[in-house]
């Protein structure tokens, strides 16, 4: 790997001051958290990772949780300074945060911003009190309205995340909805259906009949309309559930979907790494008191590195890109997984989705259609199922 290609830098701070009830990210609530100290593994770790992958232009840094933007703006601008004092950064590197209306402090989000953050990722989640009651959300639409309007002023770059389709959400609502967000809506969106995963309450929930999930059919409406009226502001759907003007997408996100280089630092954060066959898969320890004590006892939290093989790699790199509107790009593909994409992939079954308009093949790459894009788990198993 030569100097200066790019990289990126993902920080897990895995702390909640409470736990929703649809979550399944690795957040904990704890009564008390000694920031200095998580602020100082996190500063061994990356040196770790350096000592590793020196001389790579950072491009991109994003601060995921639980909620970061519960740390002290001093902290945030300790870590970012020490990154940029271990790597070349590039001059319009995207340095993301993620944030709740919770956290939202004029003075806190303005320091935020001068500690280097020029980008910042909103958990608004509902524009309708009883739904952010029902999500388990701790703070009011109008806490989340003023949260938008200060951030709107503060930073560059900003987007937020609504989730839809809740249980007995119609149509007309979620279309109301989506016109009061479009009012605070700059260049980017995140729209996420609500799913039930394993180990949330939401899920125990569901398992139990205490709610139900919506109807397949209304949940296509909700999407569809979703993305035409988000069309209409010029925010067209880049992923699944992401919507951008053109150059306003998450540049970081993007590094996923597309088989980039990232390394992965904090409790449970994973990484990527190189190309087929030696593209390494890392995963930091998922525990937050773990992770910690293994940083300070050996200077590291990981508790895996391996080399997927080019059949994982390849896989990986389908399941990623063809949430992208883009879909896979057949030089990436090739790059990355080590083999051209028509050597992997079925023909015959590429052909298939094609014939039933769900797919679209061409020299640039292998991309869903809109409708395919709704049957995105059904699409890419059934390309799969043909290895």
């Amino acid at each position: 790997m030569t100097e200066r290609e790019p990289l990126s830098i993902y920080l897990h701070w895995p702390f909640c001051g409470s736990k929703c009830p649809y979550c399944d990210f690795n957040s904990h609530v704890r009564p008390f958290v000694e920031e200095r100290r998580w602020v100082e593994a996190t500063i061994r770790a990356l040196d770790y990772w350096h000592a590793r992958y020196p001389g790579r232009r950072i491009e991109t840094v994003f601060w995921g949780g639980g909620t970061p933007s519960l740390m002290a703006p001093a902290s945030v601008e300790r870590v970012l300074s020490h990154i940029a004092k271990r790597w070349p950064v590039a001059q319009n590197c995207e340095i993301t945060m993620e944030a709740n209306p919770t956290t939202h402090e004029a003075a806190r989000f303005n320091g935020f911003r001068e500690a280097g953050v020029n980008r910042l990722s909103l958990g608004v989640q509902s524009f309708q009190q009883n739904a952010l009651d029902f999500l388990g959300r701790t703070y009011t639409v109008e806490d989340a309205e003023r949260a938008l309007i200060h951030i709107a002023k503060t930073f560059p770059r900003y987007s937020f995340d609504l989730i839809y389709a809740l249980p007995g959400q119609a149509v007309s609502a979620w279309e109301t909805e989506l016109s009061h967000a479009l009012s605070f809506a700059t260049g980017h969106l995140s729209l996420y259906q609500l799913t039930f995963e394993p180990g949330t309450r939401f899920y125990q929930w569901l398992q139990s009949g205490r709610i139900s999930s919506l109807d397949d059919d209304t949940a296509a409406d909700l999407y569809e309309l979703t993305v035409e009226r988000l069309a209409e502001k010029r925010l067209n759907p880049y992923e699944i559930s992401n919507f951008a003007r053109p150059h306003e997408e998450c540049r970081h996100n993007v590094v996923y979907w597309t088989g980039g280089d990232w390394i992965g630092v904090g409790p449970g954060a994973h990484g990527r790494i190189g190309q087929a066959p030696h593209r390494l898969a890392t995963s930091e320890w998922r525990s937050p008191e773990k992770w910690l004590a293994m940083v300070e006892q050996k200077g590291q939290g990981c508790e895996a590195a391996e080399e997927l093989t080019a059949e994982e790699t390849a896989e990986e790199l389908v399941l990623t890109g063809l949430r992208l509107t883009s879909g896979i790009d057949r030089k990436s593909f090739k790059r990355v997984g080590g083999q051209p994409l028509d050597d992997w992939l079925p023909s015959e079954r590429i052909g298939m989705l094609a014939a039933q308009g769900l797919a679209l093949s061409d020299a640039r790459g292998l991309r869903l259609t809109g409708r395919g894009r709704q049957l995105l788990d059904a699409a890419t198993s059934f390309l799969l199922a043909g290895r």
